[in-house]
């Protein structure tokens, strides 16, 4: 059962960080060929699992590693540094899986995941930010609905989704086999090519009321502090983790471009300008990752005693991701406009450049939440709380 108590801080972070290192030259070499697919690859999404990525966020008490926020959003990072497609993957299964094994009640979580330590564990894609249609009959619900962005799909076996009920207006999250949705197929993208993030629908489709949760729940029925924070925190933590992964490659990128062409004729990166603006770039970086060091290890210290977020640091979760995206997506365009020729060709610039540009147009780091960022912080909305990404 769920407890108010402390975070659980595993012993597993280093060993998850050296298996996904292990595994950073054939992310790099498979990369062009899982955007071919439009998936990873399904013996480079084995040996991610395999890793402990998933694993990572499953509740202790179902055999998980549990990480604290801080090591999960390490070890999104570390994946998002080798393939950004990869991260955004991963994290998004490890978010809807996780939640999903700490929310869900007895038997449905045993039934899902029975054998964690030895990978016999159901993997959950979908997506909450536009619900379906849930009509209450007798032990459950008739859903239908259409819904966008499944990253993972590929290698999902269960779907996650979010639903109204009808009659109540409550909004609740559910978990279903693949199979008793349609995939859409449509992911046909410049960026994140690679993560199959489909849109699908179903139609009357039956849903036993214990294969759901209500999606505000900040009490786990599997698992601990972590799973307090709730459905939009948690997922504020891959996204986090992800722009901060492809940042850091990204400035690793130009620096190896800025070695091979130094000393060449007319070289752009012998200028003064070019370094100006390297270490501009790496300064907005850094101090970006300090604030969100900084951000979570004050929610890491209210989790830890007893406490769920203030509605200040469910402002500064939502605020951080949205200055980290930001960061980085001008990290990305001093990389473009330095890096030459190596912006434009077939590569790891060209490709990370891309993803990021995709995902920095996820809803989570929109105008509109930066605009309710500002809208409490500046006190013109003092007795506002969080409603997911709205202010309410």
């Amino acid at each position: 059962m769920g407890d108010r108590g402390r975070l659980h801080v595993s012993t597993e972070l280093a060993g998850v960080l050296e298996r996904i290192d292990a595994l950073g030259s054939m992310l790099d070499e498979r990369a062009e060929a899982a955007e071919e697919l439009g998936r990873l690859p399904q013996e480079t999404a084995g040996a991610l699992l395999a890793a402990g990525i998933v694993r990572a966020e499953l509740p202790l008490s179902l055999g998980g590693y549990e990480f604290a926020p801080r090591q999960l959003i390490e070890t999104v990072e570390r994946v998002s540094y080798h393939d950004a497609a990869a991260g955004w993957t991963m994290f998004a299964l490890q978010l809807m899986t996780g939640t999903t094994a700490a929310y869900l009640a007895g038997e449905a979580a045993a039934e899902l995941f029975p054998d964690v330590p030895n990978g016999k564990y159901a993997l959950l894609s979908g997506h909450g930010t536009r619900p379906g249609r849930a009509v209450p009959v007798e032990g459950g619900y008739r859903v239908s609905g259409q819904w966008q962005f499944a990253s993972g799909m590929a290698h999902a076996t269960h779907i996650h989704s979010a639903i109204q009920v009808e009659g109540t207006g409550e909004l609740r999250v559910l978990a279903m086999p693949k199979a008793q949705v349609t995939l859409d197929g449509n992911w046909d993208v410049l960026g994140l090519r690679a993560t199959d993030s489909v849109d699908y629908h179903c139609t009357d489709v039956y849903v036993p009321h214990e294969y759901t949760y209500v999606a505000t729940t900040d009490t786990p029925v599997n698992g601990g502090a972590v799973y307090r924070l709730g459905l939009v925190d948690l997922s504020a933590i891959g996204h986090t983790g992800w722009a901060l992964g492809v940042g850091r490659r990204l400035l690793d990128e130009l620096k190896q471009v800025a070695a091979e062409r130094t000393g060449s004729r007319a070289a752009a990166v012998d200028t003064s300008q070019f370094h100006a603006e390297y270490a501009t770039a790496e300064a907005g970086f850094r101090a970006a990752r300090a604030w969100v060091n900084d951000v979570w290890q004050g929610v890491e210290r209210t989790l830890d005693e007893g406490g769920l977020p203030s509605t200040e640091q469910d402002t500064l979760i939502r605020l951080v991701l949205n200055h980290t995206t930001s960061t980085v997506y001008e990290v990305g365009r001093t990389v473009h406009r330095w890096a030459g020729s190596a912006a434009i060709r077939r590569g790891p610039v060209d490709r990370f450049l891309r993803d990021l540009g995709t995902g920095t147009q996820h809803i989570t780091s929109s105008p509109v939440v930066l605009q309710n960022c500002g809208k409490w912080l500046s006190g013109a909305r003092p007795d506002a709380r969080w409603s997911f990404l709205d202010l309410a």
